[in-house]
């Protein structure tokens, strides 16, 4: 009996030894790695696994957060410059700003003027067409429609944006809500668009009639707002538009068919301030920035006589009707300022500089004989 308990005593054993052996044989063969696989205890594996799993997270977070700021910019994109900061307008434009500048090119323009590159025709396009946007969704439908592609849009159409997007720029965009930078690079590449484009125009043969109107209502805008100023700003402020404005109508100035029309349109408006000025109170308010304005428009014409007028004259284009139009208008304003002598006589000496000027290059022109007898005799009398 003892014997058969002890055999059954020892099968037991060795049924337990071969259960432990195949346990730790099956423990080992789990534990052997793959080929190929890294040499890594299961612990590190596991650890590396979630390192790799949390680094693959944060690159999607910041992708998405990427793609949130690339969404609002392209939805506002008005107040920010949706390009890398190296392609920046780097040029010569704002140079000259409230100064004569007396060293042009035979072509008119300065010596060291920078053209715009494709680069930065792109990136005014671009910026236009979101402003274009913004306007549709605030207002609903616009009588304008989005630039796409400028290689195959109306290049009409394109002025009318371009005119557009730079008066909305100067209107409701000062130098105080909008990086200085930003405002001095959308004004440039705006102004050397528009310039562009009515050279482009010219060459195609455009109508005269649809031309001129887009220009006479950039000129009006551009003058209404060099002239007239928002109560909210302050006179800093408002000093730096007017001269930033007056600096955007003297490069548009540079080519004759703009040029001549705005002495024309600030010659008239000089002529209506004076005789505001004329019953004004001096103690009023309002008669300080009609005394800034006045001094802001005659400066205006000065630098656009003393610097583009015999450019002007050399072009087979140049309209003679036109200048006999304004040189009449300038006389008249001259005139008017004559009332005011006795208040500020700065004036009157401001206009006699402008027309001595006037006439001085006049003479030296071939055409001068053509004009009229009577505008002859205001000018060199």
């Amino acid at each position: 009996m003892d014997t058969q308990a002890q055999q059954t005593k020892g099968d037991a054993n060795q049924h337990l030894k071969l259960a432990i052996a195949m346990a730790i044989l099956k423990y080992k063969r789990l534990q052997k790695p793959n080929d190929g696989d890294p040499q890594l205890p299961c612990n590190n594996a596991s650890e590396s696994d979630v390192i790799k799993w949390k680094q693959k997270a944060k690159e999607r977070k910041a992708e998405i957060l990427r793609l949130k700021e690339d969404l609002r910019l392209a939805e506002d994109g008005i107040q920010y410059d949706v390009f890398p900061q190296s392609a920046s307008c780097k040029c010569y434009f704002f140079d000259t700003f409230g100064e004569l500048s007396p060293k042009l090119s035979d072509d008119g323009s300065e010596s060291n003027q920078w053209r715009f590159k494709d680069v930065l025709r792109r990136r005014f396009l671009r910026q236009v067409r979101l402003c274009e946007r913004k306007r549709k969704r605030l207002g609903g439908l616009t009588e304008q429609t989005c630039i796409s592609d400028y290689a195959s849009e109306n290049e009409l159409e394109q002025l009318r944006a371009s005119i557009d997007f730079l008066v909305e720029l100067c209107e409701t965009v000062s130098p105080l809500r909008v990086e200085e930078s930003n405002f001095k690079n959308w004004s440039h590449e705006a102004v050397e668009f528009i310039l562009d484009t009515l050279n482009t125009l010219s060459s195609m043969g455009m109508e005269e009639v649809a031309i001129e109107r887009n220009i006479s209502s950039l000129i009006m805008r551009l003058v209404r707002r060099m002239c007239n100023t928002p109560e909210d700003e302050s006179h800093h402020s408002t000093n730096n538009v007017q001269f930033y404005v007056q600096h955007l109508l003297r490069k548009l100035g540079s080519k004759a068919y703009v040029g001549q029309r705005v002495i024309l349109s600030v010659s008239q408006r000089i002529s209506i301030t004076a005789e505001s000025l004329l019953f004004m109170d001096p103690f009023d308010d309002a008669f300080p920035k009609m005394h800034n304005c006045m001094y802001i428009m005659i400066q205006l014409i000065e630098f656009l006589v003393s610097e583009y007028l015999l450019t002007w004259s050399k072009s087979e284009a140049f309209d003679l009707k036109l200048l006999e139009e304004w040189t009449t208008s300038l006389c008249h304003a001259r005139k008017a300022l004559e009332l005011l002598e006795s208040r500020n006589a700065l004036y009157i000496l401001y206009m006699d500089r402008i027309i001595g000027d006037l006439s001085r290059q006049l003479g030296q022109v071939s055409f001068i004989q053509k004009l009229k007898p009577d505008i002859l005799a205001k000018l060199f009398s």
